[in-house]
């Protein structure tokens, strides 16, 4: 597993910067994260406001930690974010791809992280029991919706932490906008339309996960229900407004253009039509050229506490 992140494959992983490797399967819900490094880290890059937003306030939260664990870190631009927030913390990114974890290690390196930063591959959670020492703060950006019983994952983050160490779980929040409800092209409500494929594909990754366990998303019951105390949740917003410059439409695109790939089949034919104007790069409709392209999305953090 790697992350969100996630961001965003579908709308709970936006920001997606899991690793879980695999073969794209005939419905999509098999990803190959390695192949999708570079668009990670792009994407975990543009979301970076939040992601700083939302370790100050955990910085507020948690007293200098000794060993951070970013369960599930993707190319590692949010590990680098906590080594960052947390001067005085060694970093553990852990990924169950490999070569998603060298992007980890290379971007460390360049920040001048590389003597407090260490990685370790495997498949969560069950990697974690290969942790030398437990964790002070246990980050987990959309990494646990890849595990079929998330009770027991959250259980098994829990069981790695130090007494009075903090697990931290981003997981729900909104999905992301690009465009306007209407945007002068086809039936209003496109992204409404692709939020319930979004939610459909979703629901069937879940299904398919192996020891796949149905369980209502109430963040911080779960935690507590693990033993864990002071849970607490705060959401955090990133807003690039119109009109955007290359790099968020070069997201807004690759992301639209996954959707195609993925929903094409599913969509009515005026969808399809309007999603290869807006795809298009010489069409004046399209999003490298129109106006009204911008990137608003919400990402949740739910964090609690594990008892003296």
């Amino acid at each position: 597993m790697a992350h969100d992140h996630h961001r965003s494959p579908h709308p709970h992983g936006s920001q997606d910067h899991h690793g879980h490797d695999g073969p794209h399967g005939h419905d999509g819900t098999d990803i190959d994260w390695a192949e999708m490094a570079e668009l990670l880290q792009h994407q975990a890059e543009l979301f970076t406001p939040l992601y700083e937003r939302a370790l100050a306030w955990l910085g507020r939260e948690v007293t200098e930690p000794g060993l951070i664990v970013d369960a599930g870190s993707g190319p590692g631009v949010v590990s680098c974010l906590l080594a960052e927030t947390f001067p005085g913390a060694r970093v553990l990114a852990v990924d169950g791809s490999g070569p998603l974890l060298e992007h980890a290690a290379a971007r460390a390196e360049r920040a001048g992280f590389a003597d407090r930063f260490g990685t370790l591959t495997g498949e969560l959670p069950d990697v974690l029991a290969d942790l030398d020492y437990p964790a002070d703060l246990l980050w987990a950006s959309r990494s646990l919706h890849h595990l079929g019983d998330q009770l027991a994952g959250i259980a098994s983050f829990a069981e790695r932490l130090a007494p009075g160490g903090t697990l931290a779980l981003m997981e729900g929040g909104l999905p992301a906008r690009f465009l306007p409800r209407d945007i002068g092209l086809g039936r209003p409500g496109l992204q409404a339309r692709l939020d319930v494929l979004e939610e459909e594909w979703f629901d069937r990754m879940r299904t398919e996960l192996p020891g796949s366990v149905a369980v209502a998303e109430d963040w911080p019951a779960l935690l507590a229900s693990t033993g864990l105390k002071h849970a607490r949740s705060r959401t955090f917003l990133l807003d690039l407004p119109a009109p955007a410059g290359d790099r968020v439409r070069a997201y807004v695109a690759a992301s639209l253009g996954r959707l195609r790939e993925r929903f094409g089949d599913d969509l009515a034919a005026g969808d399809r039509a309007v999603l290869d104007r807006l795809l298009d790069p010489q069409d004046p409709a399209g999003v490298h050229r129109r106006s009204d392209v911008f990137v608003l999305a919400a990402h949740t953090v739910h964090t609690a506490v594990k008892p003296v």
